[in-house]
């Protein structure tokens, strides 16, 4: 495989020395750039422009076209297991991803399909290889899943929810049965994302996006001991060089002390959470990534600029020298200008140095 020629992400993410701060963003390849609305009506669909290799490969590089990025992300999608699963996915104008089956009985998990990721997704492996061919080394590329928690939850309710009033009534009712679902989910997980390792995936997320819903003790009982058991099963190494893992659980900053004992590299934080506080709390034993509230970027550019300058203020109140990611709290939204997160991308990189 080609040399990196920017491995500073890599390098911040396993608390080595960097010459500034990396950045990307979640959802960088999406809907507010114009030339991804574009290859997507090409495509005739999103589920069709994540199913056609040449396609996600081009909307993966799409933004590192625009902006001065430390990493690419696989373009695909957090509910390729549970579709593979054969739930029967598919997309509601306006309303997000939609489930035609669910599962809730014990008898809905004991009937779910043998998993196996390089056949049943293989178009994810394609884009991937091809993908980190396209990059031929430029930034690294990301692979990464949704959470068990999180895919359960779309698979409980057959799609997205504000009050997860079946999911919850599982696990309160009959946990035994979601128990018996996440660790399904977990083994498919961890073979998913070792199949991304092996087409060329250089480093992992876990997208825990709805693990903040969960009250304390179930967080750790029904989300975070899945990670445990997914960090476990993971290929660690590639090529003579560390994979790093990523977990990121939206409105899960206050669980940073638990999530360190599952061995992860760093942990995503989300706007709701102080950075200098979390670094406290970390104390150089995993990494940080985040967490500038994606709304940031519907400001001026000064304001930008100011609140990005803060947010690293806050990541390097205490010193250190690397072992930060600047992001965003959350995806990119589709109504921010494609002009704005140039002001933030250049500014973690300009005013940075200055700490490093």
């Amino acid at each position: 495989m080609t040399a990196l020629k920017n491995d500073r992400f890599l390098r911040a993410l396993l608390g080595e020395p960097v010459d500034t701060t990396p950045v990307w963003m979640m959802r960088q390849a999406g809907r507010y750039l114009p030339e991804y609305r574009e290859t997507r009506a090409q495509a005739g669909d999103f589920l069709s422009l994540c199913k056609n290799t040449e396609f996600a490969c081009e909307v993966t590089l799409q933004p590192l076209r625009r902006y001065e990025l430390d990493a690419a992300i696989l373009f695909s999608d957090i509910l390729t297991i549970p579709d593979a699963l054969g739930l029967g996915l598919y997309f509601e104008v306006g309303e997000g991803p939609k489930f035609r089956k669910t599962i809730r009985t014990e008898q809905d998990v004991a009937n779910l399909p043998k998993f196996n990721a390089k056949s049943d997704l293989d178009y994810v492996m394609n884009a991937v290889s091809t993908i980190r061919s396209a990059l031929a080394g430029q930034v690294p590329l990301i692979g990464f899943s949704g959470s068990p928690w999180t895919l359960a939850t779309y698979m409980i309710e057959g799609g997205s929810s504000k009050d997860f009033r079946f999911s919850k009534q599982m696990m309160y009712a009959q946990p035994e049965v979601l128990h018996a679902l996440l660790d399904r989910l977990a083994d498919a997980v961890i073979d998913y994302l070792n199949a991304q390792i092996d087409a060329g995936a250089q480093a992992i997320q876990i997208f825990d996006s709805w693990g903040g819903a969960l009250a304390h003790r179930e967080y750790l009982e029904f989300s975070l001991k899945y990670m445990h058991k997914i960090v476990a099963g993971l290929q660690r190494e590639k090529d003579g060089r560390k994979i790093p893992v990523i977990l990121f659980t939206k409105g899960g900053g206050q669980w940073l002390e638990p999530m360190i004992t599952t061995g992860a590299d760093a942990f995503g934080l989300d706007w709701t959470t102080s950075l200098n506080v979390a670094r406290q709390t970390v104390n150089g034993r995993a990494a940080l990534q985040g967490n500038l509230d994606p709304a940031t970027l519907y400001g001026s550019h000064e304001n930008i600029v100011k609140a990005t300058k803060a947010m690293l203020d806050d990541a390097y109140a205490n010193g250190e020298k690397t072992g930060y990611i600047a992001n965003l709290g959350h995806g990119i939204t589709q109504w921010v200008d494609p002009v704005k997160p140039k002001a933030f991308i250049d500014t973690v990189h300009e005013y940075s140095a200055k700490y490093l």
